[in-house]
């Protein structure tokens, strides 16, 4: 039973970075490169970046309800589980935070500045939802960085030998 749920920890766990390394390092980079505008990179950013935190929140879940069987099933408490929980804890915060705060925020600067027949990135930067969508735009990139390495430093405990767990 305890080599199952490892195996669930570690699914989510692959699922979740994977799509964020790939979401950072592919499909951003590419779509800003290859899409004829700007605003239809963001278009298909945003939407995907919606749907890799659907995917991060379930598989936190799954990861954090697979690590309390664990905990439960565990002959000694250990230390590691109570560190991961908190990482994934903390990894989930920060992506429902983003999925529904942040994102909707960008979304309604984005369409204040439709509403004046521009693209968001064809507004001034003086524009006050530009310079909103600007700041929450850094936001979010702070936000995914640290969901990656807190993800990481989850990687890290899992990796550790299973004697010292």
């Amino acid at each position: 039973m305890l080599t199952t749920l490892r195996f669930f920890k570690l699914l989510a766990i692959v699922v979740w970075l994977g799509g964020i390394v790939f979401f950072a390092f592919v499909l951003a980079p590419v779509a800003f490169t290859r899409l004829p505008s700007p605003h239809l990179a963001g278009m298909v950013v945003g939407g995907t970046l919606r749907i890799l935190h659907t995917v991060g929140l379930f598989c936190g879940l799954l990861f954090l309800l697979a690590t309390l069987s664990t905990y439960a099933l565990a002959r000694y408490r250990k230390p590691r589980i109570a560190a991961e929980a908190a990482l994934v804890c903390a990894m989930l915060a920060l992506t429902a935070y983003s999925q529904f705060s942040v994102i909707p925020r960008m979304e309604l600067d984005r369409q204040r500045v439709a509403a004046s027949g521009v693209d968001i990135d064809s507004a001034s930067p003086s524009n006050p939802s530009r310079r909103d969508f600007d700041h929450l735009h850094g936001q979010s990139e702070k936000v995914e960085g640290i969901v990656l390495l807190a993800g990481l430093g989850v990687v890290w405990l899992l990796s550790r030998r299973e004697e010292s767990v």
